[in-house]
């Protein structure tokens, strides 16, 4: 199969769908790769590393996505790459279509068939595709909410760890899926004060096994909410609807129970954040104030540790991306259900039932389109 690997053009993006490894393995297996022209020079993955692992290295985005039909990123397709798609092409990448209407419908008209690797799933329950960037944000936030508590960045002026005779911080993250837990790991390992609520009571088990009494674990609701807003230095929002809009668990009524300086970080702010208050931000401009708590809602935060990220996705998307390109892309869908979950898109139609309901629009039952084995 022709395969493509574009240079992301997303603002501070500089991870790559595929590394010089990757490539090569792919092209152990017969498939020929195209390779954009410094897809992964900001990183260390140069275009002689990317020839020397087999690939052909395309002068611009226009040389792949005429020479490739399965088209590996990372971020979700920006306009000038959306007006090249076509209805042959495969696009596997993040979508985070939920919130976002615009970009859906963009995609419907392409007749592109598009499988988002936030959606795929496994025998686990677990969301593979997800996980590692997941591992990354959950810990990578822990690193920017302490930047943001800084004085200087309209923080408290607060040290997570504290001091000798000085308490540390009180940091509360809002799920205990994999973001939480290794921002939780990370937490603890700074020295704060570190409570995790969740409204899966045998998900708090598992984590009160995990780290013990260091680690405190609540249930989820109003009241539990109401009250740790008032007490928290550092909320971390690791909130997940697989494939729906993130549902809203800090409201815009309490950031005036909080005290002025504390830090909000969203980690979901991919699937339309969880902070009734948040909108997304950027690499070069992370942060904002309102009502005096400080916001960090950066939408690619992975992106800010690129070479880990693209070294970590590769190692996740390689075995799906053989699959799809040995077994022919509709083959490939009709037999694995777990990389059907994926599919978002499929002859300009909603195939994810999440991102219908999210955006009040027909769903269709992908076997219905693709057939069944």
């Amino acid at each position: 199969m022709q395969i493509g690997v574009l240079k992301e053009i997303k603002i501070q993006e500089h991870r790559v769908g595929l590394t010089p490894a990757g490539v090569r393995e792919l092209c152990k297996g017969g498939h020929q790769i195209w390779v954009q022209r410094a897809a992964g020079a900001a990183i260390g993955f140069s275009d002689e590393d990317y020839q020397q692992a087999g690939a052909q290295i395309a002068e611009d985005a226009r040389a792949v996505f005429t020479n490739a039909e399965l088209i590996i990123k990372v971020k979700e397709p920006q306009p000038t790459e959306i007006q090249q798609l076509t209805d042959r092409h495969s696009l596997f990448t993040y979508l985070h279509l939920a919130p976002d209407r615009q970009l859906t419908a963009g995609l419907q008209d392409t007749g592109a068939t598009c499988i988002a690797y936030e959606t795929v799933t496994d025998d686990q329950g677990g969301l593979p595709l997800l996980a590692p960037m997941s591992e990354v944000a959950g810990r990578m936030s822990i690193q920017a909410g302490a930047q943001a508590l800084l004085i200087h960045e309209g923080g408290l002026g607060i040290l997570p760890a504290g001091v000798p005779g000085v308490a540390p911080a009180s940091i509360v993250i809002l799920g205990g899926g994999v973001v939480g837990t290794n921002a939780a790991r990370m937490a603890m390992g700074f020295g704060a004060d570190v409570t995790v609520l969740d409204n899966n009571l045998s998900r708090l088990q598992q984590l009160d096994l995990q780290f013990g009494p260091r680690l405190k674990t609540l249930y989820a609701h109003a009241e539990t909410i109401d009250t740790v807003v008032q007490c928290a230095d550092m909320i971390i929002g690791a909130v997940l609807v697989p494939g729906a809009t993130a549902p809203k668990i800090i409201e815009q009524h309490h950031l005036a129970m909080m005290r002025t300086g504390s830090v909000l970080v969203d980690v979901s702010i991919d699937q339309g954040g969880c902070f009734a208050s948040s909108h997304p931000t950027t690499h070069e401009q992370p942060t904002y104030i309102e009502q005096g708590i400080v916001h960090y809602c950066v939408a690619n935060m992975p992106g800010a540790v690129a070479r880990t990220s693209t070294q970590a996705l590769t190692n996740a998307t390689l075995p799906l991306i053989r699959k799809l390109a040995g077994e022919g892309i509709k083959s490939a869908l009709r037999n694995d259900r777990h990389l059907r979950n994926g599919l978002n898109i499929y002859q300009g139609q909603i195939t994810h039932q999440a991102v219908a309901s999210a955006q009040s629009q027909p769903f269709t039952e992908p076997l219905a389109m693709i057939g069944s084995a």
